[in-house]
């Protein structure tokens, strides 16, 4: 007897979905719960799993399909699955060559499959394999990593053992839980299945692939970070991936031993970049590169951010005299009794707090045609990366230390650069902040990040002569600005906003007097 496939109960505010991926195709076999196809809608990606074990007999809403809450997608029948043989026939090739396509010695067989994702992430890319198949590994050795738009996510060995099989590879699109290779316990040491025997040549070839690539080799996206960090000479560089690939297990062993390093000559920013992707000959030469998953998501947020609110932003400028001081009197002291360096940063947070506390409106958001106050105060700090810009969040700001603040951030801006940042740590947040100041910008209007209502932007702190008390000095000025929705917030509260963290910051005794 069938058993019908539906998608799930939408919620009141979805309309519709599409089917963003079948996991199964009709024959595969399920076990009851395991993850069929994926409905995505306008704000997460719902998972379908199977009701009970059996076969996918039919498919009625095919990939890329428009459907509405509880439709149909396909059917479910019991039986065995296609391909696979019954219990009399268990002894024939074809369930033979499943059960010993590991070969040279292998145990228990495991697929190795995406990480989960969270509703926030639709897909991820395939960055880089770090083992070929037949490589021995062990057990929580790194196979493969997987850039999302938010985080890269590592995938691990489940036992001592060597991959049999890669069904993902780098650069191909996979969704949540997706299977990614084949793993075989006890396996290594070359073993070289018969469905792979094309590509173990080409992933134990040594000559760098010079011989396909004019000018240049192909790089890892992880790799080619590593080059360009470094500014490492590519041609030196022996890549163990499938056709050469330079992998970033192979620049890393080049850092360590200096084997990669440039020769002693004027090497500007053009050179870095040749090393980093292949070389395009020409007099006027140009080169396209896939834009990261990151920056994508980035560009979106960013374009949706200006389309979506009413962006306004209001300016001011604060004198840093009082908190240069304070903390040129303290930074060796506080260094010593927290462990961690005396910013400005913890100073900003701090004020940011206060202040947001004092106007509730610069610190909720939008949700529909409802106002979310949020009686808390999480704060995003925007931190640059190689990948490009993230923005892990703070939270509880108001109970928090300065040196706590300070111990966050480092701990963000380290985890971020190494790509280690938790999806959780990324969300949340109810305000921004952003500091263009550590490049040189000396103003700048910060864009909003939606849901939240307003952002703050520090610049570059620089003397000026000012007016002080009917003399000219010269004093450590930033300006400030922070970006609002003019929706939710009116100019006035914008305002005073921005003035009361500017007198918080020119006194700071105020923060610990509550003033």
């Amino acid at each position: 007897m069938a058993t019908d496939i539906k998608a799930p109960t939408f919620p009141e505010s979805v309309a519709e979905g599409s089917v963003a991926a079948w996991h199964k195709k009709p024959g595969d076999s399920v076990e009851r719960d395991e993850l069929i196809v994926e409905i995505e809608t306008d704000k997460v990606v719902l998972e379908v799993v199977a009701p009970e074990a059996g076969t996918l007999s039919e498919i009625l809403a095919e990939e890329g399909d428009t459907v509405e809450s509880e439709q149909l997608l396909g059917r479910l029948g019991a039986g065995e699955a296609k391909g696979e043989a019954p219990a009399d026939k268990q002894d024939e090739p074809k369930s033979e060559a499943k059960a010993e396509a590991p070969a040279a010695g292998g145990g228990k067989t495991h697929e190795v499959k995406a990480p989960t994702f969270p509703e926030s992430i639709q897909e991820g890319t395939v960055a880089s394999w770090s083992k070929q198949v037949g490589d021995a590994v062990k057990r929580d050795e790194v196979l493969a990593e997987i850039e999302t738009d938010k985080v890269v996510l590592e995938v691990v060995a489940p036992a001592d053992g060597a991959l049999t099989e890669i069904q993902a590879e780098e650069g191909s699109q996979v969704t949540s839980e997706q299977v990614l290779a084949i793993f075989t316990e006890g396996a290594g040491g070359g073993a070289k299945p018969a469905t792979k025997g094309e590509e173990k040549p080409a992933a134990s070839a040594d000559d760098g692939a010079s011989d396909e690539k004019v000018g240049g080799k192909i790089l890892a996206p992880a790799a080619r970070k590593l080059v360009a960090e470094h500014d490492l000479d590519v041609a030196k560089i022996e890549g163990t991936g499938k056709g050469g690939r330079v992998l970033k297990e192979d620049v890393q062993r080049a850092v360590n031993d200096g084997s990669a390093k440039k020769a002693a000559k004027p090497a500007g920013g053009a050179q870095a970049a040749a090393a980093a992707a292949p070389v395009v000959e020409g007099e006027r030469p140009e080169k396209r590169v896939p834009m990261s998953r990151l920056r994508q998501t980035i560009a979106k947020r960013l374009v949706q951010a200006q389309q979506t609110a009413a962006m306004l932003t209001t300016y001011n400028e604060v004198d840093m005299s009082a908190v240069m001081e304070l903390r040129g009197q303290y930074k060796e002291t506080f260094q010593k009794a927290h462990d961690v360096k005396l910013g400005f940063m913890g100073f900003f947070v701090k004020a940011a707090s206060e202040a947001l506390k004092r106007f509730p409106d610069v610190n909720a958001s939008i949700d529909g045609t409802d106002i979310v106050y949020h009686g808390y105060q999480d704060i995003g700090v925007a931190v640059s990366t190689d990948r490009g810009l993230v923005v892990p969040v703070l939270r509880d700001t108001d109970s928090m230390k300065i040196a706590d603040v300070e111990k966050g951030i480092v701990d963000f801006g380290k985890r971020a650069r190494d790509g280690k940042l938790g999806i959780d740590e990324m969300q949340g947040g109810t305000f921004t902040i952003t500091n263009g100041g550590t490049f040189g910008s000396l103003m700048s209007t910060p864009i909003l990040n939606p849901p939240q209502t307003a952002i703050l932007g520090m610049h570059k702190i620089q003397e000026r002569p000012m007016a002080v008390n009917g003399k000219v000095e010269i004093r450590p000025m930033m300006y400030l600005a922070v970006s609002y929705d003019h929706r939710m917030i009116d100019g006035k509260d914008a305002v005073r906003f921005l003035v009361t963290i500017k007198e918080l910051l020119e006194d700071p005794a105020r923060l610990l007097l509550d003033i």
